[in-house]
């Protein structure tokens, strides 16, 4: 498909979750692949690794795997209350969204399943035990930029796709299906495809600058324009 500028693709890069079961080209995910690993990483180490899963039985068995990882999300998200932008049909329809995903995730023509390799200075390095929590938080900028890199791409190739980080809380089962090492870490998934009719992309709402946005000092709202 013809491609299109970087900033129609943010501004237009939706959460997909209902995607056509028809095969993507190699091509496109090589490109989205390619994208991903412009991004930077910590110290340089280029330590992100990507599973790509076609294979139809091994996405069945992802599958499975996902519905139990949703459970557990479910369980951990119980009594959180949506935020006020989030109310009323909106938040009905991302749930309705996310049970349909959940549902016909096998069908899912392709799976990029992105991962941290991590050497062993980064799996255990010599930290005092406080600072620990906050290095683990700080592995995510590793990986992270790559996944939005690769979600930008999907909207400039016309393919549609959704951040889900579920399987991370059944990752040595992902493990064992797929072969990755000890030294690996799941983060995060993307399912790709192409949308179904009805459930394209379009304008991303976000909350406007100025209520998250300040200059100079907390409080100090970004001025209007």
């Amino acid at each position: 498909m013809e491609e299109m500028g970087v900033f129609q693709a943010m501004h237009e890069a939706r959460a997909l979750r209902r995607l056509k079961p028809d095969p993507v080209p190699d091509e496109a995910i090589a490109k989205i692949i390619d994208a991903g690993v412009r991004a930077p990483t910590g110290s340089n180490l280029q330590n992100w690794r990507f599973i790509v899963v076609k294979d139809a039985e091994v996405r069945r068995k992802i599958a499975e795997i996902y519905r139990a990882s949703m459970e557990i999300a479910g369980r951990a998200y119980a009594n959180r209350k949506p935020p006020a932008h989030m109310a009323g049909e909106r938040q009905q329809k991302m749930m309705s969204a996310a049970m349909y995903l959940a549902e016909h995730f096998a069908e899912v023509p392709v799976l990029i399943l992105a991962w941290l390799q991590l050497t062993p200075d980064v799996e255990q390095p010599k930290l005092p035990p406080d600072h620990m929590p906050v290095f683990l938080r700080l592995m995510g900028g590793s990986i992270f930029p790559a996944v939005q890199n690769m979600i930008v791409a999907c909207r400039a190739l016309g393919l549609g796709t959704v951040l889900t980080t579920v399987l991370a809380y059944r990752e040595e089962e992902m493990r064992k299906l797929l072969g990755a090492p000890a030294d690996m870490r799941l983060f995060a998934a993307l399912p790709i495809g192409y949308p179904m009719e009805g459930y394209g992309h379009g304008p991303v709402k976000r909350l406007p600058l100025r209520e998250v946005t300040f200059l100079d000092r907390y409080g100090n709202n970004w001025p209007k324009k």
